[in-house]
């Protein structure tokens, strides 16, 4: 008994603290509030005390409590998120293995349903008929209502090839498809030759080893190139701000790319300090909605200080570090410790990259971005 009295105690703490970056988020904005502080608090004090007091059933602490760290922390941005047990494990494992996947992408803002954003060629999703624009509202049953974008999208993945139910909602109407999860890309890129071009780079993750690998296998075939290389940015939504550095500096040599602010002002420089192979060769960045994080920095950057030509779609602006911190109980949560600026004019996060050309949702195919690319040269 002692032990659930305790734990509701810290709950109310939790909600007053809840409270508290609520009336300091009031303050910073400069909204107004019609009531004080005091006011809230003794109208928290209430709704505790009517909880404990008159709700038809003994609240359970163990849910409450996690419902109340999911609410505090997936409302920060996009990308933190509170991780249960089950999904602290699943993602260690991701950060090991290459899980398996539907070849989805879901965007979501706290509190609404998460929305198809981005789909592979020839994944299982796109073979099911799953459409950009779609809202999932259940993952095998489970309402997504509550879920942050990084739990949606880790829900997705599994380190079995085993199916996943999608309740979609589309048009008004909500229909459920079975969807297998399947090993997409095992290679971090594909290349072919394409008319017009000095070849197509499509990279499907911007995870290491990405670069030692271009220069092994695509360094030999463009020594000589002179027409504009293609850096296919289309759905690639995975990677690591170091290996997206790395891909930079073999276009660009430069003492700083940009930079990460961190609270309080602290700045990390970002710099491509060796040779850049290839700083002559013409280069086009094709890129779409579902075009995040890292690839999206490799986008703004080689626009910015190459004249890389951008083709597609503007880009959520997701360039932000992350911290991970483990719980005592087997949870965790995951934090924005940093956003990306390429100059102190052209921040990043949550603007994201303007194309030189756009591109409609009808017009996303891979011959109308190659048309548009050999028009331009």
């Amino acid at each position: 008994m002692l032990k659930k009295q305790t734990k509701f105690i810290l709950f109310s703490i939790l909600i007053a603290v809840s409270l508290f970056f609520l009336l300091e988020k009031e303050l910073l904005t400069g909204r107004s509030s019609k009531s004080s502080p005091q006011n809230k608090i003794r109208i928290l004090g209430n709704v505790i005390s009517l909880i404990k007091d008159d709700y038809v059933e003994k609240p359970n602490p163990t849910r409450t409590t996690e419902g109340a760290f999911r609410g505090l922390v997936n409302q920060l941005d996009v990308l933190s998120s509170y991780l249960g047990k089950e999904n602290v494990i699943k993602f260690k494992q991701q950060m090991q293995n290459r899980l398996k996947e539907t070849g989805i992408f879901l965007y979501k803002r706290y509190g609404s349903f998460p929305v198809v954003l981005g789909i592979k060629e020839n994944s299982p999703a796109e073979k099911k008929g799953v459409k950009i624009g779609d809202s999932i509202s259940a993952l095998d049953g489970r309402s997504t209502l509550m879920m942050s974008m990084f739990e949606a999208n880790l829900y997705l993945k599994e380190i079995e090839e085993r199916p996943v139910k999608l309740r979609i909602l589309r048009m008004g109407k909500n229909q459920e498809i079975s969807i297998e999860r399947s090993t997409l890309s095992k290679d971090p890129f594909s290349y072919f030759p394409a008319k017009g071009t000095s070849g197509i780079l499509k990279f499907h993750y911007l995870f290491s080893p990405s670069v030692n690998k271009i220069k092994e296998k695509i360094f030999p075939l463009l020594k000589n190139a002179k027409k504009p290389l293609v850096l296919d940015f289309r759905n690639c939504y995975e990677g690591d701000i170091e290996e997206a550095r790395k891909l930079i500096n073999l276009f660009l040599k430069s003492d700083s790319i940009g930079y990460f602010k961190k609270r309080g002002g602290i700045i990390e420089t970002l710099s491509c300090p060796d040779a850049a192979e290839l700083d002559k060769l013409p280069l086009v960045i094709w890129t779409n909605q579902a075009t995040i994080g890292p690839a999206e920095a490799v986008a703004g950057v080689l626009k910015e200080y190459r004249n890389a030509k951008i083709i597609g779609f503007q880009t959520p602006g997701l360039v932000a570090k992350q911290n991970f911190f483990a719980l005592e109980d087997g949870s965790g949560l995951l934090l924005t410790s940093a956003v990306f600026y390429i100059n102190p004019e052209k921040e990043l996060w949550q603007k994201g990259i303007i194309p030189d050309i756009k591109v409609k949702r009808e017009e996303m195919s891979l011959d109308f971005y190659l048309k548009i690319t050999c028009n331009l040269f």
